[in-house]
């Protein structure tokens, strides 16, 4: 976890040198919440390359158990409730890992291997063999009179990041009710700053944008040393 406060003086402090520009506690906690997702879909992309990756595994093994590190706190294993006909998935879920039902991995399928499925005796669904479609926040799950015992494991969105604060003579002072920090792993600290000041230097058309993308490429090529 990475307070929220820490990053917001930090960005002040080097957006407001050589007379760069304001960011508004509003402006910031607009770009803190892009610059989160923008580095928490970069660990799944980043993820998905690294396992596609041919070859000698053994040179991203470090990297893939690093990045594995950062996610692990938004993953989750979940109980599904079943309603009407479908499993709910919870509203926060990014990606879904596996569909579990009493011990078993449920197979996904799409809507015309359904229907090839189901019209053959002998590969229709059973609860040995259970199947699911997922619509958009829904599991489907076959047969159907399955309807307990299914877990999900799964991603979930982080949280936004929020900035509260007070005014007090004039300013704006951090109050930690009503805050809430960022979820990423401390070490995304320094590219958190980055990404915020290249937002913000996009917004107020100045150079905050380039000093910014200088330093997230030095953090980049420091971390695959």
């Amino acid at each position: 976890m990475i307070r929220i406060d820490d990053v917001y003086q930090k960005v002040l402090a080097i957006a407001n040198k050589e007379q760069r520009g304001y960011i508004t506690p509003q402006e910031f906690n607009l770009f803190s919440d892009q610059a989160q997702l923008d580095i928490f879909e970069q660990y799944i992309y980043d993820i998905n390359q690294f396992e596609r990756a041919k070859g000698n595994d053994t040179e991203y093994s470090d990297m893939l158990e690093h990045l594995n590190e950062k996610l692990s706190v938004f993953k989750h294993l979940q109980d599904l409730t079943y309603t009407t006909n479908y499993f709910e998935l919870a509203n926060n879920t990014y990606r879904i890992g596996s569909i579990i039902y009493k011990n078993v991995q449920v197979q996904e399928i799409n809507d015309k291997e359904f229907v090839y499925l189901n019209s053959s005796p002998l590969l229709k669904p059973t609860r040995k063999n259970p199947i699911y479609i997922k619509r958009q926040n829904k599991i489907f799950l076959y047969p159907e009179n399955i309807q307990a015992n299914v877990s999900c494991s799964f991603i979930k969105k982080p949280i936004k990041p929020r900035w509260n604060y007070v005014v007090v003579n004039g300013e704006a002072l951090h109050n930690p009710t009503g805050s809430q920090n960022f979820q990423l792993h401390r070490s995304e600290e320094n590219n958190l700053i980055n990404k915020i000041l290249q937002l913000a230097g996009i917004t107020m058309n100045n150079e905050i944008y380039q000093v910014a993308s200088q330093e997230e490429v030095k953090d980049i090529q420091q971390e695959k040393v």
